[in-house]
Order: structure tokens, then C-alpha cells, then sequence
């Protein structure tokens, strides 16, 4: 059983998770705003961006698995948090080391499933408004066909021309696609562009337009596409593969998140998952009974708390 300053602290940052603090691949994104997604990262080797990522917990960064085909030498890698552009990530940026990564045993090659990876950084990161985590959803969380979410990355503007400097983080809104009519799209104009029809599988999700124009691309593999639910940003998907980049009837394929939600919780125990109801308990999070009348919210807007919490999570 957790102390009970230990499962307050879990409870405020739950509450914490995918509330940027500010006011309120991509082809034919637009740029981001600071603080927007302050839980998107960068996945580097040798210096060079190559993968997105996200952050969900002060440890902890959700990924695609294609992305680390080669993880024999972890000291080429390294994670940048807190940027909005590549170019020059600014102060408020943050270099992390990479202890280990989690690939999804499943994973089978490109356009397979389970299309998902976990890195461990070697220290926690501090909490700022511009690094803060999404939240991950537990199963229970059903992100309707037609439902509006966001995809944000560095990848290319298009299949020739990759983000011109300095390389500022792009954002996309798109909408849900129904399984059944994804896999329509992909078995339409197969012969045109010599292309093996693809299928959708169980735990795959498909975001994005018919007519093409707007879509993730190069460089975005890995990165969340989150959608807001009772007032927080839910990641409902990982980038992971589509054929070509916002080419007509080829909508984003996305790995399901809540689809691997017991690979997740076996890696990251600790990991508290958001349910679909925001009243209820947290899955298999502890009960936290808070004083009556305990107001959490001036708590959590205070910049001060982040830095509280991250400190005492590095040490837990």
C-alpha cells in the first residue's frame, strides 16, 4: 500500500496530465503555439531529429516501435523536451538521456501491429509549463468516428521537402475514420501507385481525409494524435504508417493506445490511466480520501507544483 503522500502526489498529477498551461509529419499543418503540447518530444540519434514521441509520466515517453530497429548502442540517443522548434530549442528545452527502450514484442515489421515502444529516460524530468504529460486513456475511453483530435510533430511538409528552418513544431486537426471505411480507402487506387492493399488491423486507428492534402509525414513517426475529453487532452494514437503523405484515399494510420493498455501497465505500473469518466476512480490507482472542501485547483495552476512534484517523483 502507497503512503499517502505518495498517492496524493499520483492524484495531482493525474489531475495534472494533458492541460497545457496556456491560454486558450505535418502536410498542410500550421504552426504551433509555445506551451501548446507541452508533451511532445523529439526522438534524436546523433544529433538529428528522426522520431516523435510523447511524454507520460516524469520518466517515461511513448513512441513508435519502428522507430528503434537498432537499440544496441542507447548513448546515440537522446530526447528533447520542452521545444517548439528544432532550429534553436530555446531555454526552456531539456536534453535527455535514454536508460531503455520497450519495444512491444508483437511488433512484426512496417504496417504491423502493435507498432508501439516505451523509453525510459535515465532521469525524470522536471515539470514546467512547457513539459507537462498527456494523458493516456484506459479502455474504457472510445474515440468516436467524426470526432475532431490533433497531430502535431517536425516531420516533412511533403514526400520531396522536409520542415524548412528553424523547424517549428506543426500542428494538424483531424478527424476520426471509421475502420470499415479506412480499409475501403486503402484497397481504392492500388494499381495506380503499384501499391499491395493494406489492411487495418484491430488495434490500428485512422485519422485524416479522403481527398489527402493534410496528413502526417517523415519525421512525425511516433507522435501523439490526442483528443480533448472533459477538458484534457487524451492520446488516442501514436503515428505509425500510411502509404505516401496526404495522398488521396491514404488517411494517417495510428497505432490504438488503449489497445496496449496491459502491454503499458506491465511496463509502467505506476503509469495512472484516465478513465472515461472523469468523477470516477482512476484504473487500478490508489484511493486518495483529500480533506472536505480541498480546492486542488490553484494548486495545480501554480507553476511551483510541477517543480514539487517531479523533484519528489525523482527520488520515489
Amino acid at each position: 500500500m502507497r503512503p499517502p503522500a505518495v498517492a496524493l502526489l499520483l492524484l495531482l498529477l493525474k489531475l495534472a496530465c494533458g492541460r497545457p498551461r496556456m491560454l486558450n509529419r505535418m502536410v498542410g499543418g500550421e504552426d504551433a503555439k509555445e506551451r501548446e503540447w507541452p508533451w511532445q518530444v523529439s526522438i534524436q540519434r546523433n544529433g538529428s531529429h528522426f522520431c516523435g514521441g510523447s511524454l507520460i509520466t516524469a520518466r517515461w515517453v511513448l513512441t513508435a516501435a519502428h522507430c528503434f530497429s537498432n537499440t544496441s548502442d542507447l548513448s546515440l540517443y537522446r530526447v528533447l523536451l520542452g521545444a517548439r522548434q528544432l532550429e534553436t530549442p530555446g531555454p526552456h528545452a531539456v536534453y535527455a538521456r535514454v536508460k531503455r527502450v520497450e519495444s512491444n514484442p508483437l511488433y512484426q515489421g512496417m504496417a504491423s501491429s502493435a507498432d508501439v515502444a516505451l523509453v525510459e529516460l535515465e532521469k525524470a524530468v522536471v515539470f514546467t509549463d512547457y513539459i507537462l504529460p498527456v494523458c493516456v486513456p484506459d479502455p474504457s475511453v472510445v474515440f468516436k468516428t467524426g470526432m475532431n483530435c490533433s497531430v502535431t510533430g517536425w516531420g516533412s511538409h511533403s514526400e520531396q521537402d522536409g520542415l524548412p528552418n528553424p523547424r517549428i513544431l506543426q500542428k494538424l486537426a483531424v478527424p476520426i475514420i471509421d475502420t470499415p471505411r479506412c480499409n475501403l480507402l486503402y484497397s481504392k487506387d492500388t494499381e495506380e501507385w503499384d501499391l499491395q492493399p493494406q489492411t487495418i488491423k484491430a488495434d490500428m486507428l485512422c485519422a485524416g481525409f479522403a481527398e489527402g492534402k493534410k496528413d502526417a509525414c517523415k519525421g512525425d513517426s511516433g507522435g501523439p494524435l490526442v483528443c480533448l475529453v472533459n477538458q484534457s487532452w487524451l492520446q488516442a494514437g501514436v503515428i505509425s504508417w500510411g502509404e505516401g503523405c496526404a495522398r488521396r484515399n491514404r488517411p494517417g494510420v495510428y497505432i490504438r493506445v488503449t489497445a496496449h493498455y496491459d502491454w503499458i501497465h506491465r511496463i509502467i505500473p505506476e503509469l495512472q490511466f484516465q478513465p472515461a469518466d472523469t468523477r470516477g476512480e482512476q484504473r487500478r490507482g490508489p484511493r486518495v480520501q483529500l480533506p472536505p472542501g480541498r480546492n486542488l485547483a490553484p494548486l495545480l495552476g501554480a507553476h511551483a507544483l510541477h517543480l514539487v512534484l517531479a523533484a519528489l517523483l525523482s527520488v520515489l
